[in-house]
């Protein structure tokens, strides 16, 4: 009977854990040219009736139709009455890492130990998730896949959302470096309880990084004596300010002791979650500290703060002129990727620009996750990674029609389509 229960339960696991149908998109092998179409550079003015070049998977031209000389060789696709808008991304998620969250042979997110700053998130990324066309058919073409666990989680890696392995689909392996925080008191005054004093939380931290400095250090003087560390060795992308810190804080207390560790260590730094980021906007602004709206949809934090609180974060820190961008999956929503633009929605409604809010999903977390040289924006010579839609992406009737990433055709099917397929035609054929 266990062997018959055993049995089941995997038969059960296996088909939830399938791999997805869709074949990914094949090199761009001709040119494409949508015309006719209203072109949303983003980073540039909106440009009606314009035409959209790209060739061999980089963009050639944008412009108003006629204005663009278009190759005799040229796929041409008629936008009119459509939208082009770079291919929208998620600042951070577990999307390739995490298939269905109560099963454990599923969740690939984390790693044993404290400190594994040479953990990679793009290699152990599955490419046939099933989330994976479910996120990109809502125009999610990027997106942050971040480990967790431990004091130093690993390197988070920007994917595209299409591809046949995680070579493919990676963008950028090393944006991050992912730190999980440790909680901080108010203020480290003598314990007289046990006659000491309280030890800083931060201090396990502080001394893993003096050891890799002197790691470093020792490795410069003379490499053939020094033991290869591979922990401390993928500190150095760190150390020389290459790869910033990814801190998830909310309170505070917790985000002015990030910042002071950063300029301490001098690394760099971006927080995650930001709630309280405003209350701290000129610290982050002469340090240079970006934040990751973790997501829009949240409850208050505390009793006596606006039931819009987090709906008004954005704005409220556009305001205040810190550099932001919106993530829509939180810590633990990454099935629910696909909702990111709904996310800018709601920030919109309370107060922040349109056009600011469709940057805080596309152009901002490009920047900020160093990889705004390839997208965020429909610019000569970055990378053909954008949708064609029927409206405002932000707004639920619209539906993308077609997506590219670097000039690679996108199947937009996935596993709600066909679910949607299954149950219309059992109505369908179920009415008298």
């Amino acid at each position: 009977m266990k062997q018959f229960i055993a049995i089941l339960v995997l038969a059960a696991l296996s088909g939830s854990l399938e791999a997805s149908d869709e074949i990914p998109g094949a090199p761009q092998t001709t040119p494409i040219v949508i015309t006719g179409a209203t072109i949303h550079t983003v980073s540039g003015p909106v440009i009606e009736n314009g035409a959209l070049l790209f060739d061999r998977g980089r963009i050639v031209a944008a412009g108003k139709a006629g204005e663009v000389k278009i190759p005799d060789d040229a796929q041409q696709i008629d936008g009119k009455g459509q939208h082009v808008y770079p291919g929208l991304f998620e600042a951070h998620s577990h999307l390739g890492l995490v298939e269905v969250s109560a099963v454990r042979a599923s969740r690939d997110q984390s790693e044993s130990g404290a400190m594994n700053p040479n953990v990679r998130a793009h290699v152990s990324v599955n490419p046939d998730s099933e989330l994976i066309p479910v996120t990109r058919a809502n125009g999610v073409l990027l997106a942050l896949s971040a480990p967790s666990g431990g004091r130093i989680s690993g390197q988070a890696s920007v994917m595209q959302m299409d591809g046949w392995t995680f070579e493919d689909m990676t963008l950028r392996s090393d944006a991050a470096m992912v730190v999980s925080w440790p909680s901080v008191p108010h203020e480290f005054e003598k314990d007289d309880s046990k006659g000491g004093s309280k030890s800083d939380p931060v201090d396990s931290l502080r001394d893993f990084f003096d050891e890799g400095r002197a790691y470093l250090a020792a490795r410069a003087d003379d490499a053939s004596t020094q033991r290869t560390d591979v922990k401390l060795e993928s500190l150095r992308s760190v150390f020389e300010r290459k790869m910033p810190l990814l801190v998830a804080a909310n309170s505070l207390a917790v985000i002015q002791s990030a910042v002071a560790f950063a300029v301490e260590q001098n690394v760099r730094l971006i927080i995650f979650g930001g709630y309280d980021a405003p209350l701290c906007a000129e610290l982050l602004k002469k340090h240079n500290v970006p934040v990751i709206v973790s997501t829009v949809y949240r409850l208050p934090r505390r009793r006596h703060d606006g039931v819009d609180a987090a709906y008004t974060l954005p704005s409220r820190l556009r305001d205040a002129g810190v550099r932001f961008c919106i993530s829509g999956s939180g810590s633990s929503r990454t099935s629910n990727a696909r909702n990111l633009p709904y996310h800018a929605a709601t920030a919109v409604a309370h107060g922040l620009p349109a056009d600011e809010a469709l940057k805080a999903i596309t152009l901002y977390p490009a920047q900020i996750l160093g990889v705004a040289k390839r997208v965020g924006s429909l610019e000569r010579g970055k990378d053909a990674t954008l949708i064609l839609t029927t409206g405002d992406p932000l707004e639920t009737p619209t539906r993308v029609t077609a997506a590219w990433i670097r000039g690679r055709k996108v199947d937009l099917s996935s596993r709600h389509v066909r679910l949607y397929e299954k149950y219309r035609e059992k109505y369908r054929q179920l009415k008298p």
